[in-house]
């Protein structure tokens, strides 16, 4: 019985060490899990439906600013930062496939992660639509505003914190993403 003890508090030991030793990995897990699922309710399953398919982004890469369209109106605009010279963001269309609050950011070169806070870049929403090879794409804020309108990211579009944060709330997995030259 002591051994059975023993072994169990050693197990869980060795996990809570796992989890506290690499909380970016963790976080890192959930962050790149699939879609969170809807709620079982019919009407808001059918609601967030409707609202993906009438509402739409088209993002122009020459103007800099994705446009918010619901059905064929523009409902808003809002200035973006594009992918640098090597960084090019993907041009064609996209679906949203992943929303995440306070993101942990992995550098694309070093591979250093980097948690929620005033350091990441990210800032505080993502919202995920393609990949480039194991790159990410996505819409999120940022910690240095005077960038967005520049063609400084690594393919991302980075938008001002409450420009993203309305368009957090504005999108939904599906919303249908186009980007333009």
């Amino acid at each position: 019985m002591l051994l059975c003890m023993g072994t169990g508090i050693l197990l869980i030991a060795s996990q809570w060490r796992q989890m506290t030793a690499l909380p970016g990995a963790v976080l890192s897990k959930i962050q790149t899990s699939s879609w969170v699922k809807p709620e079982p309710t019919l009407t808001k399953l059918s609601s967030k439906v409707a609202t993906a398919k009438s509402l739409k982004l088209v993002v122009d890469l020459s103007d800099r600013r994705v446009y918010v369209y619901e059905n064929t109106l523009v409902k808003i605009s809002y200035p973006v930062a594009v992918g640098q010279p090597g960084w090019e963001t993907p041009i064609g269309t996209f679906k949203v496939s992943q929303k995440y609050q306070n993101p942990v950011w992995q550098h694309p070169i070093t591979g250093e992660k980097v948690l929620p806070g005033k350091k990441n870049p990210l800032g505080k929403w993502w919202i995920g639509f393609g990949s480039v090879g194991d790159l990410l794409i996505g819409f999120h804020g940022t910690n240095d505003e005077t960038l967005v309108g520049q063609p400084v990211s690594h393919g991302c579009l980075r938008m001002r914190n409450s420009d993203i944060g309305k368009l957090y709330q504005q999108t939904s997995a599906g919303t249908v993403v186009t980007v333009r030259p």
